[in-house]
This record gives C-alpha cells, sequence and structure tokens, in this order.
C-alpha cells in the first residue's frame, strides 16, 4: 500500500465519526471548484496544492470528482517545467487520483534533481543534506508514478541523520530541534522503505500530544494545530500505537476545529476553512475512529 493510499484508507474512516455531517464537508470543498477545473485555497484562484486536498477529501468522503474539467486543468501542467518538489508530488498525486497517465518520466527527472548528495531530498535541488519532507514527498511521488523508491538506503541514511537525541527528527541538518510534522514525515518514509523500527521516535511524538488532545509544530509552540496533529496520529497509528488513552482529548480537540459549514480551522485562531486543513481533519477523525 501506497502512503496515499493509507492516507486516504484513513480519511475514509471519518464518515464513522461524522455522520450527516459529512454531507456538510463535501458540500464545502464541491464549492471551492473554480470553473478551470481546479479546487481554490484561500484566495479566489485555482491552485495546485490545494487542489490536491480537495480531491482527496471527495474521495474520502465517497463524492464524485469533477473528473473531465479537473484533467483537462491537470494537463494544463505538462511535465512541470515550472513547478517545484510540493507542486510536482501535488500533480503526480492528482493525476493518480483520476488515473491520467503520460509524462511520468519527465516528472521523475524534475524530481531526481532535488536528489542531494548524501542521497536524500530536498525541497530544493542541488542541497548538501535532504530534508526529512523532501524525502517524505519524494518517496510518495515515486509511488504515485509507480517508480522504484530509487536507492531506498541512502534515503534511510540520510533521514536517520535528521533524528536527534530526544527522539524526534529536525527536518533539516540545518534545524536543530525536533518538529512533529518531521518527525511524522520521518516515521512514514522510514517505514515505507523498510525501516519499521524506531520506538524513540515513536515515544517522543506520543509525548507531543497535549491536555487540549492537539499537536503542535514543535516542543513550546504557542498552540497545537491540525496538520501536525493529523500527520502525528496518522504516524503513530500505523506504527501500532494504541491512542486508546488519548482518543477522547484528541476528539474533542478535532471538535473545537470544526465548522458547521463543512471545513475544518488549521488552529483556534485560525477564522479561515480550506481544503488542506479540512483534509487533514478527515485524516485525524479517520485514524482515531474504530
Amino acid at each position: 500500500m501506497t502512503i496515499r493510499q493509507e492516507m486516504l484508507k484513513a480519511a475514509k474512516r471519518s464518515a464513522n465519526l461524522l455522520g450527516e455531517s459529512a454531507s456538510l464537508a463535501v458540500g464545502f470543498v464541491t464549492d471551492r471548484l473554480t470553473e478551470t477545473g481546479g479546487f481554490r485555497g484561500r484566495s479566489n484562484s485555482p491552485d495546485l496544492y490545494y487542489t490536491l486536498f480537495a480531491v482527496e477529501s471527495l474521495i474520502a468522503l465517497g463524492a464524485a470528482l469533477p473528473t473531465d474539467k479537473l484533467a483537462s486543468w491537470l494537463k494544463s501542467f505538462g511535465d512541470g517545467a515550472d513547478l517545484d518538489l510540493v507542486h510536482l508530488a501535488c500533480l503526480a498525486r492528482c493525476r493518480a487520483a483520476i488515473g491520467q497517465t503520460g509524462g511520468e518520466d519527465a516528472l521523475l527527472e524534475r524530481i531526481e534533481t532535488c536528489r542531494s548528495a548524501d542521497g536524500g531530498y530536498s525541497e530544493t535541488p542541488a542541497q548538501p543534506a535532504g530534508s526529512a519532507y523532501g524525502c517524505f514527498l519524494t518517496l510518495g511521488a515515486r509511488q504515485d508514478l509507480r517508480a522504484s523508491p530509487g536507492e531506498p538506503d541512502a534515503m534511510i541514511a540520510s533521514l536517520l541523520s535528521l533524528q536527534r537525541p530526544d527522539g524526534g527528527f529536525g527536518n533539516s541538518a540545518e534545524i536543530p530541534a525536533a518538529s512533529a510534522p518531521a518527525t511524522a514525515a520521518a516515521i512514514t518514509a522510514l517505514r515505507h522503505l523498510g525501516h519499521t523500527d524506531n520506538q524513540p521516535a515513536v515515544r517522543w511524538l506520543l509525548s507531543q500530544i497535549g491536555p487540549d488532545g492537539g499537536i503542535g509544530a514543535w516542543p513550546g509552540a504557542p498552540t497545537a494545530d491540525l496538520l501536525s496533529t493529523a500527520v502525528g496520529l496518522h504516524a503513530l497509528r500505523h506504527c501500532g500505537t494504541n491512542l486508546d488513552d488519548v482518543r477522547q482529548q484528541c476528539l474533542d480537540y478535532l471538535d473545537s476545529l470544526w465548522s458547521s459549514q463543512g471545513g475544518f480551522r488549521g488552529h483556534p485562531g485560525d477564522s479561515t476553512l480550506d481544503c488542506e486543513y479540512t483534509f487533514y481533519g478527515l485524516l485525524a477523525l479517520g485514524n482515531l475512529a474504530d
């Protein structure tokens, strides 16, 4: 099972907790579709990044995709010549979601420009060392493009070099402190590369769940956020961690971010709803569902 397939399988379980409110989420996401075929983010323009989360949300909720309009819009990006690694990964995942084929080799070549000297991948080309996010994005994109991991041992070594003494992972060599998103990305990537046993990282990530049920981006962060909470819970559950002791407080946290408009806010102080955080809300709920 690919990274994308695992996330979708988890997000689909959110319907068990949303009940009738799932239709509100479908309506919210569908309303973000633009005339061009892409979905908008926090502006009125279509955005490839937010389109990915809209597509995955609709699939998770069992709703129909505007496949024809979406396919035409995705083709406008060609071989991704003007895209960075984040958006190359989004393009690969969106195309995989609707079964669009063609141009895989060109996309893989562009992704390979982000391979770092240590064998990992970074969001920026030609770097001496990889990042947790870069490796996670690349591995997922290669899976979506039906390609092998490349040099898995080198990527594993690059990722492990980012693990801090407390067990968490920093996103890059330049960042001394561990962060929850980087740790979740590293744990997930390592597991898909066959390096499945990293209990210090699992214990660190579990310890980041606060009394309110949320996870902050880094220790001492002023507030928890939905992205960190969702990817953290997802990584923990897929490492076999029992979440029974924190389930109710996590559900209470997610409920505080839900809006009757059908979307989720990114954190308690965020007043704007978008497709990205709505998917992360579904992902977090799904990983807490039985």
